[in-house]
């Protein structure tokens, strides 16, 4: 994997998890822009669901509360990760040395069926960046976030299928 950013370390001369250094470095900065990009779906998912109208109200309202509630307690789970393997957490979801794929929409509301397609796009993508760094992780020894990381694609590829199945006619 390469590099995609700079991320402050603390010393990590005592964490011993049998992960090689670099190892839990190139997780933990791949984890950041996961972290930042799930945030910025928990932030796009809550806009949506307060400015949705239309026939599809209802079901859109409900199933963006849900993805957004999710992934708040995701962005725990991903920020205690990469506290473990001993960095921090990004301070700045906006930073653009992160280059996040997943951003927020430009130009105004888009209409329910942009909404929903912008959604499935944007959880395929993190799935598909999840499903990369899952085989890495578990190439490396580090089962733990190989792990999350399976946990998390499940919910991606259920979301997307979720929302793709509104817009299907």
């Amino acid at each position: 994997m390469s590099s995609v950013l700079t991320i402050e370390t603390p010393r990590t001369d005592t964490v011993q998890t049998g992960i090689d250094e670099e190892v839990r470095e190139q997780l933990a900065k791949h984890l950041s822009v996961i972290l930042a990009e799930t945030y910025m779906l928990t932030i796009k998912s809550h806009l949506y669901h307060w400015n949705v109208v239309g026939p599809m109200f209802k079901p859109i309202h409900d199933l963006t509360e849900e993805h957004y509630e999710d992934l708040f307690a995701a962005t725990d789970e991903l920020a205690e990760r990469i506290r473990a393997l001993g960095h921090r957490a990004p301070v700045n979801v906006q930073d653009g040395s992160l280059n996040l794929t997943v951003t927020l929409p430009a130009g105004g509301m888009p209409d329910a069926r942009d909404m929903i397609r912008d959604l499935v796009q944007s959880h395929e993508i993190i799935s598909a960046e999840m499903r990369d760094m899952a085989r890495y992780a578990g190439a490396h020894g580090d089962l733990v976030t190989e792990d999350l990381l399976t946990a998390r694609i499940t919910f991606h590829e259920k979301a997307a299928w979720m929302l793709r199945a509104l817009v299907t006619d």
